[in-house]
């Protein structure tokens, strides 16, 4: 039961953050918009076609972002979950995570984005890609397999944490 009051509350965390960014600001979530979309803004001249560059300031704060996110779900998971092992951290830690990427891909991404005219940027209205269901099911089986050595770093700190205690 705890772990599905941590996965629904992982998704309404998930889902404060992302939404009001992308209804704000479509442009701000530009890399996670299908290749045509963004490719038909570089050709109107919203977007530049260069590959960003990360500054330093951009790689402090996602590293600060990652540090932060695990060091809280090594406490949730110790403290809340009561995760003794790899094992109980890592699948725990790897269902939040599975929950969070289908829902985003299946509610967030199929429904809401697939379907708002809000999130459309001006000029390419009516493009079908952002009907492209494939392409954001595609997405969330990269985000899936990115939770594994997430999941696991957690799972090696909870084992750890739990050697010293």
């Amino acid at each position: 039961m705890i772990l599905i009051v941590e996965c629904v509350i992982g998704i309404i965390l998930f889902t404060l953050i992302v939404a009001p960014m992308t209804a704000k600001n479509p442009l701000g979530m530009i890399d996670d918009y299908p290749p045509a979309i963004h490719q038909k803004c570089v050709e109107l001249g919203i977007v530049e076609n260069a590959k960003r560059r990360l500054k330093v300031k951009d790689v402090i704060r996602k590293l600060l972002t990652i540090l932060v996110l695990i060091s809280v779900t090594v406490v949730v998971m110790i403290f809340i979950n009561q995760a003794k092992s790899f094992s109980e951290g890592f699948w725990d830690t790897f269902a939040i995570w599975c929950s969070i990427t289908w829902f985003d891909a299946l509610f967030i991404d199929c429904i809401w984005f697939c379907h708002s005219k809000k999130i459309q940027i001006p000029g390419t209205e009516g493009m079908k890609e952002y009907k492209d269901y494939l392409f954001h099911n595609k997405q969330s089986c990269i985000g899936t397999l990115l939770g594994i050595p997430a999941s696991a770093v957690v799972g090696f700190f909870v084992t750890m944490l739990n050697l010293k205690g």
